[in-house]
C-alpha cells in the first residue's frame, strides 16, 4: 500500500526508499514483529478466557506434555495478523504473486482455525474431516497456482511454456512442461507444505524457527529470481515479479519472531493448525511461484522428515501391526527415547539450518 509514496519522490527524495524491495522487506519484518508484540498479550488473554481447557493433550503422548494442559491454542491468529497487516502496508498489492500468496495464507489459516475450534470445543483430537479439509486446501491452492501460472506465461516470450513447467536444480534449461496439470502439481506442493509444517508443530518452538529459516531462504531466492541481473549471473530461472514476495516473507519472519517470544518454553500459547497450515501454505506458494518446488524439499527437509515418519509409521503398522518408531511424528520418537524437549527442538533447529544452507547452495551449482 505504501509503495504509492514513490509517486511523490520527485518532491521528497527520501520517498525513493519505498521503491526498493530490500527496504520494504526490512520494514515489513519490523512492522509484523511489532504488531505481534503489541497485540499478542491481548489475543492470548482473550483465547485463554474463551477456550477454558485449551488445546487437548494426547493421552498416548510423552508424560512431560501433560503439564501443558490448559495452554490456549490458535496462536496462529497472532501470526496472521502480523503477516497480513504488514504485507498490506509494505507489499505491492497489484502483484499477482503477492495476492496469490496472501490468498493461500488466509485460506489455509481459516481452515486451520475451524479445525482448532472443533478440537477445543469438543476437547478432542478429531477436528475437521481429513478428506474435506484436503479438498478445500486443494481448491484454494489450485486457484492460486492457476493465476500465478497465467501471469508467468503472460510475461514469458510468445510460445514459451515456462509458466507451466517444472524446473530442476543444477540444470538451468531442464524444464518439464506439465501444461494445465501444473495446477495439480503446484496444488500438491502447497498442500503438502501446509500439512508438513502442521505435523511438525508438536513442541514449543519446534515449527516456528524452521519456518523462519525457510522464509529467510526463500526470501533470498524470491529476490534473486525476480531480478534479471542476479538471475542471469546465477543462471537460475528469471521470474518477473517474484521479488515482491520477499516483502511478504519478511513479514513471516517478523511475525515468527514475535510469536516465538510468547511460544518459548514454557509456551504461553500454541500456534495450532491456524498458524501451521497458513505458514506451510505460504512457503509452498512462494516455492511454486519462484520455480523452486524441488529445492523446497531440501530447504524444508525437516518438514519432509516429519511427514515421512508419519507415512512410514502408519503404512508399516497397517501391513504388520508393528511400529517403526516409538511414536510419530518423529520428534515424539526422540522424546520417548529420553531426549528432553529442549534437546529435540534445538537439534532439529540445527538440522533445519544445515538443510537451508544446502538448499541455497543449489543457486550457484548450475
Amino acid at each position: 500500500m505504501l509503495i504509492w509514496l514513490v509517486e511523490l519522490s520527485e518532491h521528497l527524495k527520501f520517498l525513493n526508499l519505498f521503491r526498493y524491495i530490500t527496504f520494504r522487506t526490512g520494514a515489513s519484518l519490523f512492522t509484523s514483529a511489532l504488531i505481534v508484540f503489541l497485540f499478542g498479550p491481548m489475543i492470548i488473554n482473550s483465547l485463554r478466557i474463551r477456550q477454558g481447557k485449551g488445546q487437548p493433550i494426547r493421552a498416548d503422548g510423552p508424560q512431560t506434555h501433560f503439564k501443558k494442559a490448559g495452554t490456549p491454542t490458535m496462536g496462529g491468529l497472532m501470526i496472521l495478523a502480523g503477516i497480513v497487516g504488514s504485507s498490506l502496508l509494505w507489499a505491492d498489492l497489484s502483484n499477482v504473486y503477492v495476492v496469490a500468496t496472501l490468498l493461500v495464507t488466509l485460506g489455509f489459516g481459516a481452515i486451520g482455525f475451524y479445525d482448532d475450534y472443533l478440537k477445543v470445543s469438543k476437547q478432542s483430537h478429531k477436528g475437521f474431516s481429513g478428506k474435506a479439509r484436503l479438498g478445500i486446501e486443494f481448491v484454494i491452492a489450485g486457484i492460486a497456482v492457476y493465476f500465478m501460472m497465467r501471469t508467468s506465461l503472460a510475461s514469458s516470450p510468445a510460445g514459451s511454456t515456462f509458466g507451466s513447467s517444472v524446473a530442476f536444480p543444477f540444470f538451468k534449461d531442464f524444464l518439464i512442461n506439465l501444461g494445465i496439470m501444473f495446477v495439480v502439481f503446484g496444488g500438491f506442493v502447497i498442500v503438502g507444505a501446509g500439512n508438513a509444517v502442521n505435523l511438525t508443530d508438536g513442541l514449543d518452538g519446534l515449527a516456528i524457527v524452521p519456518v523462519m529459516i525457510a522464509a529467510a531462504s526463500f526470501g533470498v531466492i524470491a529476490y534473486l529470481a525476480g531480478n534479471a541481473v542476479f538471475a542471469n549471473y546465477l543462471q537460475i530461472n528469471f521470474v518477473p515479479g517474484t521479488g515482491e514476495l520477499s516483502v511478504v516473507l519478511g513479514a513471516v519472519i517478523g511475525a515468527g519472531l514475535g510469536f516465538l517470544w510468547f511460544n518459548a518454553p514454557p509456551a504461553a500459547i500454541f500456534m495450532g493448525d491456524t498458524g501451521s497450515l497458513a505458514l506451510g501454505g505460504t512457503i509452498g506458494t512462494v516455492a511454486v511461484a519462484t520455480k523452486h518446488e524441488i529445492v523446497m524439499a531440501i530447504i524444508g527437509g525437516l518438514f519432509v522428515m516429519e511427514t515421512l515418519s508419519v507415512i512410514i509409521q502408519v503404512g508399516y503398522f497397517k501391513m504388520t501391526g508393528k511400529r517403526v518408531f516409538l511414536m510419530a511424528p518423529i520428534h515424539h520418537h526422540f522424546e520417548k527415547k529420553g531426549w528432553t524437549e529442549s534437546q529435540v527442538v534445538i537439534r532439529f533447529w540445527i538440522i533445519a539450518v544445515g538443510l537451508a544452507m544446502l538448499g541455497l547452495s543449489t543457486l550457484k551449482l548450475r
